[in-house]
């Protein structure tokens, strides 16, 4: 570093996984990386418990006005000003007010992208009119008790459950919304009902939830743009009711009359819902409903369930333009985006419990009994097993 002029470095990247050593040394380093030209700017400190405070004097003395994008993880940042050709703002772990975040917003409208995370020190974030150019905005497991949007063009957010049930301002301009409801008991009956009025314009909604107790609701308001619908129920990070009713996710599908894509992923080792039995005569149909739009639907952890057969079964009844339906019976991290069946060496498919793999081999025999049937000529149906070498159950 101390050999480096400092001339034209337009990045500078440090990801520090040690502790033992002198915080003085960082300020060093820093003094010669950020000079005139200077545009990205990255600092990770390790999770030791280190504590380190960023030198804002030598971001806000004029050698900084070029920086565009700045993250910070793990340490202290007080500013006081802001950044005028900063555009995009990370912030993980960052010691800082809500008062100093809100000095950097409001002088730095070049902003496009702003990005907080377990940012516990703020409790209150205003973003002001004035962040024109603000498109993107990202709040997770953060401490806020107000958070209020006034920039105008805000187009993508991605909050926990707890904040967009908050009065968040001016939405009126959000296409994607992604919301973690891990947290929070009973989201998606809560999405369902509520968030067609909070966010009217939606083109992209991404949810999920780990509590569910009650079924989706019927309600009259609808969502009339949506296009693109996720819908995730992690039940091993909580209380998944087995009263919960996947076919109730019917009526969430009637009100997003433009849909196109429909995912939905359910984490689970063991069902215990009610198991499909008999014959098809004895599902539940919901009539006088026609999904003309939805083009492609993934179901994610498909199992025996009675309630998710027959959703699958009303989906290819009522989907007129349904092209391709996957059932993919192990949700993993590995399936949506490539093939379980391709070449591989043992053990390289993500680790699953074996229950889940007992439920994913009663899941294909539900699959051929009673919706392979149903399946039109004209959809392409794309059914992934488990894996026959690392899912293997002794």
């Amino acid at each position: 570093m101390r050999r480096h002029s400092g001339i034209g470095v337009k990045t500078f990247q440090l990801r520090c996984f040690c502790s033992d050593f002198n915080p003085s040394y960082l300020n060093r380093w820093l003094q010669i990386a950020i000079t005139p030209g200077i545009e990205k700017l990255e600092l990770r400190l390790p999770a030791s418990g280190m504590k380190y405070n960023f030198p804002c004097s030598l971001l806000f003395s004029g050698n900084g006005n070029s920086i565009r994008h700045l993250k910070l993880v793990r340490c202290g940042f007080h500013p006081t000003t802001g950044l005028g050709c900063l555009r995009t703002l990370f912030l993980s772990q960052v010691n800082i007010s809500g008062d100093q975040l809100g000095y950097l917003l409001s002088n730095s409208l070049a902003l496009e992208k702003l990005y907080l995370s377990h940012c516990k020190k703020i409790i209150c974030l205003k973003i002001p009119w004035l962040l024109h150019r603000l498109s993107s905005l990202t709040v997770l497991d953060c401490a806020l008790e107000v958070l209020e949007n006034k920039a105008p063009n805000l187009r993508k957010v991605c909050v926990d459950g707890a904040l967009i049930k908050l009065p968040l301002g001016d939405l009126l301009q959000v296409r994607d919304l992604t919301v973690f409801g891990e947290r929070e008991c009973n989201f998606v009956h809560y999405a369902r009902a509520k968030l067609p009025s909070i966010v009217p314009n939606l083109e992209t909604l991404s949810i999920s939830s780990a509590s569910e107790m009650f079924s989706t609701p019927i309600v009259p308001v609808k969502f009339l743009h949506l296009k693109s619908l996720r819908i995730t129920f992690d039940v091993a990070l909580g209380a998944f009711s087995p009263a919960y009713d996947y076919f109730s996710l019917a009526c969430f599908l009637d009100a997003c009359p433009v849909l196109e894509t429909f995912k939905l992923h359910v984490s689970q080792t063991r069902v215990k819902h009610d198991l499909i039995s008999g014959d098809s005569l004895h599902l539940r149909q919901m009539p006088e409903q026609c999904y003309g739009n939805i083009k492609n639907v993934k179901i994610i952890g498909f199992c025996s369930a009675k309630s998710m057969v027959e959703l699958t079964c009303h989906i290819l009844e009522n989907a007129t333009s349904l092209e391709c339906l996957t059932l993919d019976t192990i949700c993993d991290n590995w399936g949506e985006h490539a093939d379980r069946t391709r070449v591989h060496k043992i053990g390289e498919c993500f680790r699953v419990d074996k229950q889940m793999i007992r439920e994913a081999l009663k899941g294909l025999v539900a699959i051929e009994r009673y919706v392979v049937g149903k399946v039109p000529p004209t959809v392409k149906l794309n059914v992934k097993k488990p894996c026959n070498l690392c899912h293997v159950v002794k």
